[in-house]
């Protein structure tokens, strides 16, 4: 029995996790939940998985809470988070947070010596040296929930990370990648949301709709397997059914393949190293009418472009481009701005920014908090003109 806290319960990837542990009570429990402000489906999460503890990240909506019975703990705010992500009677922490919040806790876990089940990409991209420095220093497990970094765990299930010659890292393209950059200015916020594949959260389905989700996979991918930047390659490959793709030094490429499911990876990440028998869809290869694989244009998708160079250029300027694009994408949900604002908002707080290179994890909450702050004058002052 492995023993779960999940840190986002009420949100896309939180709610699949716990399809997966509905279908597998004799092999997961949940001990831990946390919501923001979905209070509504935080009680009824609680009713069903009876946790020992919960935290409302929102303290003005806690109270919205009721009573709850008096075995189960009621954290609240980033504190709470970190309490929920340390339980003493927690083994793994699903990390399904969105954006730069996620990094604390996850510190949190790994100082507690809790194995990290990781869908929050911004903890990487932001943090990724310090972070994956103090998994190692900890010996605990850090297994990627997202559905490409999970292909190359597979695939490189067995095999040695010095012969890798590539990693290649597919993308749907999003529903944008046949328009021109004139159709780019009149796209809507509904139009960024209806993602072709993958069913997933606002944030980050309008950054798949950019390539700036590929853009942070990328600088995951550098973190998690150590591969320099110019052996990660991103390939555009609309039917989703190749998530990712391993080439050996000997030239041989091992992919992994199925359908776009989310679940199927949070399983594994679950359940890791060991697989376990799902009601999940098969491939179907006589279906199948073909895969297809074409390169991404980075000048109408210019945010993989942006994310390329700032983890080439490393230091502190990843955490500008994801506090940038956080809240680019915000304001772009809001429908404060429009579709090709948000890359060169992006491009403009990088080119503002004085890196540092070997940041403290201080400078670089720092960082964040600043970028946010100057990044929302810079688009009232662009709204203003």
């Amino acid at each position: 029995m492995k023993n779960i806290s999940i840190l986002g319960s009420t949100g896309s990837i939180g709610k699949q996790t716990l399809d997966v542990v509905r279908e597998h009570k004799d092999r997961f429990r949940i001990v831990g939940l946390s919501t923001n402000t979905n209070i509504e489906l935080l009680r009824k999460q609680i009713k069903e998985f009876k946790p020992v503890a919960v935290c409302v990240g929102d303290n003005a909506k806690a109270e919205e809470l009721g009573l709850l019975p008096n075995e189960i703990e009621v954290f609240l705010g980033m504190e709470g988070i970190g309490r929920i992500a340390s339980l003493d009677e927690a083994d793994t922490v699903v990390n399904s947070l969105v954006g730069s919040v996620g990094i604390l806790p996850t510190i949190e876990a790994i100082r507690h010596n809790k194995d990290i089940a990781m869908a929050n990409k911004e903890t990487l991209v932001t943090a990724g040296s310090i972070v994956m420095k103090e998994a190692k220093k900890y010996g605990v497990k850090f297994i990627p929930i997202d559905s490409e970094h999970n292909a190359m765990l597979q695939c490189l299930k067995g095999e040695r990370i010095e012969d890798i010659r590539r990693i290649v890292i597919t993308c749907s393209g999003g529903p944008f990648r046949n328009l021109s950059n004139e159709e780019l200015q009149n796209v809507k916020v509904k139009d960024a949301l209806n993602h072709p594949t993958w069913s997933m959260g606002a944030k980050i389905t309008v950054d798949c709709a950019t390539l700036m989700n590929k853009g942070f996979e990328v600088i995951e991918t550098h973190w998690l397997y150590g591969i320099p930047y110019e052996r990660i390659e991103v390939v555009i490959h609309p039917e989703s059914i190749i998530h990712s793709m391993v080439e050996f030094s000997d030239r041989s490429v091992i992919a992994q393949m199925s359908l776009p499911d989310m679940k199927l990876p949070i399983q594994y990440a679950l359940s890791y190293p060991d697989r376990i028998e799902n009601g999940f869809s098969s491939l179907d290869f006589a279906r199948l009418k073909g895969l297809t694989f074409d390169m991404p244009d980075t000048e109408r998708f210019s945010c993989l472009r942006i994310a390329y160079g700032a983890g080439i250029k490393g230091g502190t300027l990843p955490a500008v481009l994801n506090a940038a694009n956080e809240v680019a994408v915000r304001y772009f949900l809001e429908n404060k701005i429009t579709f090709p604002d948000i890359p060169r908002i992006v491009q403009s707080a990088i080119e503002k920014h004085n890196p540092i290179k070997n940041p403290e994890l201080d400078e670089i909450l720092e960082i964040d908090r600043k970028t946010m702050k100057d990044v929302e004058k810079d688009i009232l002052i662009m709204k203003i003109r």
